[in-house]
């Protein structure tokens, strides 16, 4: 009996770590946003070059990715959390500082990085006290990062509106999340794996089904982050000031889902979760792209956000389940297959738009949600 007290309690010291780390990635993340205006100016580049600067990124999370999951695999997440978080504090003032392209890139490579060390660590975490908990946990783990994120904007719009300096700002930013990440620390899993994985492995099976589902869901939502409000703003429902609400209720509706989404998978299934999640995504899209007057059109981004809410906290959840692969080898893949479709997306949905119009696009991207709906049997059974 002892034992098992202490087992319990082990595992939620465990669980409120893995909230922390994920509550501080989201806040380093979203705490970035609000300072771009900032790097920009600093550097004095056009839009253009700009964004090629932001790629660097998602280059660097998408390089990192991989070898995290083999490190994960071979020593456990634990170092791995404290390695990215640790670059994350550092780096997030540091973004502020370079007044050359090279060295912005250099900065943002590093931070993209760091970013995608603790994205794959955490979840590898995540998905193992998961596992000793024996009920769902996936859900509220990502919901404190999408708690993290709305935190990370909400301060830093709130420290700049007063008066605070950017580099001040990201200071005080930075250090919070660095308070996380040390009460997070003593409660993290020291777990090692007991085989040396390969360092390479592509995706199979179930695995490469369960990253290509969640690429599809990422794409959903960088759908909406970079094309949400130019669509609003095409069909004449908003002003250009006023273009974000649907964003801003998307991410909202997100965060309250997956609040509620480990009971709701826990009384459920996951398979109920990822059919009907599906379905509301695609209703979601239906009235975001036809839906008639600004209420229904709004309407149409909350149900996104909250049908979408738990899909890729389920996706993980299996992940770290199946045994084709080492789970952290999987979830690195399912991580990585996921990012790029958040950088491949925005791309991809500007291409058609240009083909033949942005609704028509967001159309094609809603309908790839069909695959989730049809694949959630199959995912269930994991």
């Amino acid at each position: 009996m002892r034992a098992l007290a202490f087992l319990q309690s082990a595992t939620a010291g465990a669980a409120l770590a893995t909230r922390l780390c994920f509550f501080a990635a989201g806040f380093c993340m979203a705490a970035w946003a609000p300072l771009i205006p900032f790097a920009k100016t600093r550097l004095g580049a056009s839009d253009a070059e700009f964004g090629l600067l932001l790629l660097c990124l998602g280059i660097g999370s998408v390089i990192a990715m991989p070898v995290t999951g083999y490190v994960s695999a071979r020593r456990g997440a634990r170092g791995m959390i404290l390695a990215g978080g640790a670059g994350l504090v550092v780096l997030l003032p540091l973004l502020l500082w370079p007044a050359t392209a090279p060295a912005l890139g250099l900065v943002l490579f590093c931070f993209g990085a760091a970013l995608g060390t603790i994205d794959v660590a955490m979840n590898v975490h995540a998905a193992e006290v998961e596992r000793q908990s024996a009920r769902p946990m996936m859900s509220g783990f990502h919901a404190m990062w999408s708690v993290g994120g709305i935190a990370g904007a909400g301060a830093m719009t709130l420290l700049l509106s007063l008066g605070s300096a950017p580099l001040m700002a990201a200071v005080l930013g930075a250090g919070l999340a660095a308070l996380a990440l040390v009460l997070a620390a003593p409660g993290l899993l020291r777990a090692r794996a007991g085989t040396t994985p390969p360092a390479f492995v592509l995706p199979r099976g179930i695995v490469l089904l369960i990253a290509a589902l969640a690429a599809i869901v990422f794409l959903i939502e960088g759908a909406i982050l970079d094309w949400g409000a130019l669509l609003t703003l095409e069909r004449a429902l908003l002003a250009k000031e006023q273009a974000g609400i649907g964003f801003l209720i998307f991410s909202v509706a997100m965060t309250a889902g997956r609040l509620v989404g480990d009971r709701m998978v826990a009384r459920v299934g996951p398979q109920l979760v990822l059919f009907l999640g599906g379905l509301v995504v695609l209703a979601g899209m239906g009235l975001i792209v036809a839906g008639p007057g600004l209420v229904l059109s709004m309407t149409g981004f909350a149900l996104v956000g909250l049908g979408a809410a738990n899909l890729v906290p389920v996706l993980f959840s299996a992940a770290g389940r199946q045994t084709l692969m080492p789970p952290a080898l999987a979830i690195a893949a399912v991580t990585t297959t996921g990012y790029a479709g958040i950088l491949l997306g925005p791309a991809l949905i500007g291409f058609a738009a240009q083909l033949s119009s942005l609704g028509v696009a967001f159309g094609a991207v809603g309908l790839m949600m069909l695959a989730v709906v049809l694949s959630a049997r199959r995912i269930a059974r994991i």
